[in-house]
């Protein structure tokens, strides 16, 4: 963890008091940063907190309802179909109508509801609207309104568009709880025209010498993009677990290519030169084995890290995350135009230290959510 800790050091600043909200730190430290302070347009009004941050997940009390709860509760608004942010034993669930088919599938027989995008609902004294958050396919932002105060919950966004998921909507508020998986400058994604013509050329390179390109990607939203985005080079081949959770979205009218699960007899020789794509876990096995000669990738926002790439032993890494950047991050804190800024799951330290440089009132809330691209050991750089 050398490389993430040398570069944490260099964003240390001065340790902020704490504040009455359970969990968080929340005082202004002034400018520390070669950047004027900004100062948010949208100043909070409230004498309380809409949400409280328990052992369960984030509470709201004047409507009864916990938004993406890690523990049992009686009723759960679920920002998306991942298993950190969707889990089981919730007596009722609510969910974007796109999200609910896989969290359906996921989770077995649930009680839930879906709701369309930018449908006002009323629960208990709270207005509550889910807004897309351009993660995955189906995922939301949860807004939240009680006597002129608004808050948003992101769940995990991304700014990009991928022609598959729902174009991330910036929301005002007053008070935004945003993710920041990927919350350090040293973060900043390419195009994904540019990420795919890369994938490409490795995958038409590997066709040339007779290898199978295998590449590993997360089973919702990153696989289905990767089939989305890339050209038509080749059959693509799928691990039983990507395979469902693209039938069920190509079920629901997403537009995915064709796929082939693999299964008996579907390997390098009945289809030579073929992209397959499975999950993390696949690589280096023997599923994966039955495909040689091949050559092994992995998809994800961590191999911007070189030294992660290199102890997990993969030979070919390509940079694309389903989460925001660091400068996605800090674009949809502003346009929010809220005062008061909570973080979740990431980076948390460094990054609420940064926004208490840019003038924000900041805070940590810590949760359970361990994100669809945190890996253990690099979550770690947090300490």
């Amino acid at each position: 963890m050398r490389e993430v800790k040398q570069r944490l050091a260099r964003h240390e600043s001065p340790k902020a008091k704490n504040t009455p909200y359970a969990g968080a730190s929340a005082h202004f430290l002034g400018n520390h940063s070669p950047f004027p302070p900004r100062r948010p347009c949208y100043p909070s009004r409230m004498a309380g907190p809409l949400l409280s941050f328990t052992d369960r997940g984030l509470y709201c009390a004047a409507g009864d309802f916990f938004i993406d709860p890690w523990r049992p509760v009686e009723r759960a608004l679920v920002t998306h179909g991942h298993s950190d942010h969707a889990r089981w034993g919730h007596g009722a669930y609510l969910a974007t109508e796109q999200a609910l088919p896989v969290i359906r599938h996921r989770l077995g027989e649930i009680r839930a509801e879906g709701i369309a995008y930018g449908t006002a609902r009323r629960i208990g004294d709270v207005e509550v609207s889910f807004h897309p958050a351009g993660h995955v396919p189906g995922s939301a932002q949860i807004r939240l309104e009680h006597k002129g105060e608004v808050w948003v919950v992101s769940g995990d966004y991304k700014l990009e568009a991928d022609g598959l998921s729902e174009p991330f909507e910036p929301i005002r508020c007053h008070t935004f709880i945003s993710e920041c998986t990927f919350g350090l400058p040293l973060f900043r994604w390419a195009p994904q025209q540019e990420v795919a013509n890369q994938i490409a050329e490795w995958w038409a390179a590997n066709r040339a010498e007779g290898k199978t390109s295998i590449l590993a990607a997360y089973g919702l939203g990153k696989a289905q993009r990767l089939m989305s985005m890339l050209p038509a080079l080749g059959p693509i081949l799928t691990h039983g677990a990507v395979e469902e959770t693209t039938r069920i979205l190509r079920d629901q009218g997403y537009a995915i290519p064709p796929t082939i699960r693999v299964t008996a007899g579907v390997d390098a020789k009945s289809h030579p030169g073929a992209l397959v794509i499975a999950p993390p876990s696949a690589l280096g096995t023997p599923w994966a084995r039955r495909f040689a000669p091949s050559d092994e990738a992995f998809a994800s926002g961590w191999m911007a890290l070189r030294g992660i790439r290199r102890r997990r032993g993969y030979g070919t890494g390509f940079v694309i995350s389903d989460h925001a950047d660091w400068p996605a991050l800090n674009t949809a804190i502003r346009e929010t135009g809220a005062s008061r800024v909570f973080v979740t799951h990431g980076y948390t330290a460094p990054f609420r230290r940064w926004l208490e440089e840019q003038g924000y009132e900041a805070g940590i809330v810590q949760t359970e959510f361990g994100g669809d691209e945190a890996e253990p050991s690099e979550v770690e750089a947090q300490e």
